[in-house]
């Protein structure tokens, strides 16, 4: 890997982390609205996405830069301070995660809870012989830790990034691009992953063969987890979340779950998150909630486009990388595994560039129907995962 020469990460001081985070918010929202479906399962995560466009945003220039700070709500003073000092506050690993053993049979009422493992990478490919711009090299180095790999996109740049994305999910997701543009020059890449075991693991009798009804009034039989414990919970009209807290962190998983027979569209809104955040307060609960393992894989140039994110597509000025370049290819992939342990969950974006030319005590909390969740830094309030179970028992 090649890296500037004398360029060491630098120690964030002042950055503006709660700007990044409320923008990372609202964006997440905005495309959750314009991609998710109500019958099928979604996971996406902001904080993915924003990384990666922050990487694209310290060579844009012009138009470019002005639309990208628009949709991602980015600083006047640039997000890559915040981005940095958001590295260091969420992540817990400096380097691939170790891969986990996910055939191990586990006891929950008598496993001790493991401290959380996040890890956020970020990774920038380019063409042999292809001149990048030092400004934007010694970037991406100081603040975002990512090196400049050199690579051959006529020959194997999609084998060394997929490895690498391979490498940074702990192997949860094998490929980036299902096929890289032949005039591709570069691909900036972010990572993002979690392993975290609850603080509080799901120890009551299941119930078994429960109905969850679908957005169509149809039903699928799963099973429902269950525990009767202390936790933090808040509701609204029409809604009521719980917090479940990750052991030994700042993280925790927010249940956004509508009133019966509503849509839990609307529940990741930024204002509906905040008053998540300033509603909840400790109380008994009963929870009953289904595994869910699923993921999502989406194209994000035609969602983008709809929020206002044209010129990175055409006519796009990254003068601060390279003349000419233009995202031909932008994608998102993420999946998460939910059960009585924990939570297992990655996310990888991808941005190819080439040239142009081209409620109160013992409350239940019953999620048998459509609900939303949001994987929370709760310091920061900033989303590492978004989503909705529409089918638990579907697995993609």
């Amino acid at each position: 890997m090649l890296t500037v020469e004398g360029v060491s990460r630098e120690v964030p001081k002042n950055a503006p982390v709660a700007e990044v985070a409320r923008g990372v918010t609202a964006f997440g929202y905005a495309l959750y609205e314009k991609t998710a479906q109500a019958t099928v399962n979604t996971v996406i995560s902001p904080l993915s996405i924003a990384y990666a466009f922050g990487m694209a945003r310290a060579g844009a220039a012009g138009a470019t830069a002005s639309e990208l700070d628009k949709v991602f709500g980015f600083p006047a003073s640039g997000p890559h301070a915040a981005f940095n000092a958001l590295i260091r506050q969420i992540g817990t690993i400096d380097g691939p995660p170790p891969a986990p053993d996910r055939t191990a049979v586990r006891d929950a009422q008598s496993s001790e809870p493991s401290a959380p493992v996040v890890g956020i990478a970020n990774g920038l490919f380019a063409q042999q012989g292809m001149p990048v711009k030092q400004d934007f090299l010694r970037t991406l180095a100081s603040q975002y830790g990512a090196g400049v790999r050199t690579v051959d996109f006529g020959k194997d740049a999609a084998d060394a990034i997929n490895a690498w994305v391979d490498e940074q999910t702990a192997g949860r997701i094998k490929k980036l691009f299902e096929q890289l543009d032949p005039a591709t020059l570069l691909v900036i890449a972010n990572a993002v992953y979690l392993k975290a075991d609850w603080e509080h693991a799901f120890v009551d009798p299941a119930e078994e063969n429960a109905a969850f009804t679908r957005a169509d009034g149809s039903t699928v039989r799963t099973r429902l987890m269950r525990q009767t414990t202390d936790l933090r919970h808040a509701s609204g009209s029409g809604w009521q979340a719980v917090e479940l807290p990750y052991a030994k962190s700042d993280l925790a998983m927010w249940v956004l779950v509508p009133e019966r027979g509503a849509s839990p569209d609307g529940l990741l809104k930024p204002d509906t998150l905040r008053q998540v955040a300033a509603g909840l307060r400790t109380t008994s609960v009963s929870l009953h909630l289904p595994r869910w393992n699923f993921g999502t894989d989406l194209g994000l140039e035609e969602p983008l486009k709809k929020l206002g994110l044209n010129a990175v597509f055409d006519g796009a000025d990254f003068s601060g990388i390279a003349d000419n370049l233009f995202i031909s290819q932008a994608v998102h992939r993420a999946n998460i595994t939910v059960d009585e342990w924990g939570t297992e969950a990655a996310a990888v974006t991808g941005l190819a560039f080439a040239v142009s030319g081209r409620l109160g005590p013992d409350t239940e909390v019953r999620a048998d129907h459509p609900f939303a969740f949001a994987i929370m830094h709760r310091p920061t309030s900033t989303p590492l995962f978004i989503g909705h179970v529409a089918n638990p028992a579907a697995s993609a």
